[in-house]
């Protein structure tokens, strides 16, 4: 399974959740029907497999009516903070944000009935009881590099406000920060964040976020000022961060300032430096 992509490991998890499949028996269908899910469950029953449990559909959609908002067909916020509750998790909490990843969901505190069905399926969990006690193996998809990246890339675009390309820089500086807390530490994520509060008021890209992702997984490399209305984060500077995070070593040795990080990467380093120096003459 982990040599496999992302589409092709939530076929095996679709495959499984409709036939009830181990996961030898869904790899080996879809593989002869060349990652068809139709095609492939028809080869499952041709050669008569059997499987296990499957996924009671159903309760998944009575679920989603126990949580969708009573005037919109979606699950809007009260809704999501009543499952925190039924789940026993803070709606801050980073499983959340995994659960939203497995959704695909769009928008934060959003989920539509397609998003609703489709990502409960994908995670095998028709019921409450199963949810929560796959919160675990949830929060442990975090220490994979890989899915850790995909739920870094994918938390820019759902943390977005509709119909803007930038994060607000409030949110940006949250999500950092929520990313990196615990075992998944860079440490420097709050000079970081006391960095763009104190220095920058413009858009930030998503290739930036990725940059400085990269950064932090290298190794392990404030004060709160007023933050400008207008100030937010864009899709480069999320990607770049990430890179930078991945990239990068704890004292900045390899940084090269005429390489091609972006100005705002140059500044941070300038600034990390200037502050260590400081420390040190302290």
């Amino acid at each position: 399974m982990n040599r496999l992509n992302r589409q092709q490991k939530d076929k095996v998890t679709q495959f499984r959740s409709i036939t009830g499949a181990s996961d030898k028996q869904a790899l080996d269908c879809l593989k002869q029907a060349g990652w068809s899910v139709e095609m492939g469950i028809e080869v499952f029953f041709s050669l008569g497999m059997q499987g296990g449990s499957v996924m009671d559909t159903r309760a998944i959609e009575q679920l989603y009516l126990k949580y969708k908002d009573p005037q919109q067909d979606m699950i809007l916020a009260e809704g999501i903070s009543r499952l925190c509750d039924d789940l026993g998790v803070e709606p801050t909490d980073i499983v959340l944000l995994v659960i939203s990843f497995h959704m695909g969901a769009n928008i934060m505190c959003e989920y539509s009935r397609d998003e609703w069905v489709s990502g409960m399926t994908r995670m095998a969990t028709d019921s409450l009881d199963k949810l929560r006690a796959k919160l675990p193996e949830l929060r442990a998809e975090l220490r994979d590099p890989a899915r850790f990246q995909e739920v870094y890339s994918f938390a820019f675009g759902w943390a977005r406000e509709k119909g803007q390309k930038c994060l607000q820089i409030e949110t940006a500086l949250a999500m950092w920060q929520l990313l990196y807390a615990d075992d998944r530490h860079w440490q420097y994520i709050d000079d970081w964040c006391e960095f763009l509060q104190a220095h920058h008021n413009r858009a930030i890209s998503k290739d930036t976020w990725v940059q400085l992702f990269q950064f932090t997984r290298q190794g392990h490399l404030g004060a709160a000022v007023p933050v400008h209305a207008e100030a937010s984060i864009g899709k480069d500077t999320w990607v770049q961060l990430f890179q930078f995070t991945r990239l990068i070593k704890p004292d900045f040795s390899n940084f090269d300032e005429a390489g091609a990080w972006p100005y705002l990467m140059d500044e941070f380093v300038d600034f990390m430096k200037k502050k260590n120096n400081m420390a040190v003459d302290s």
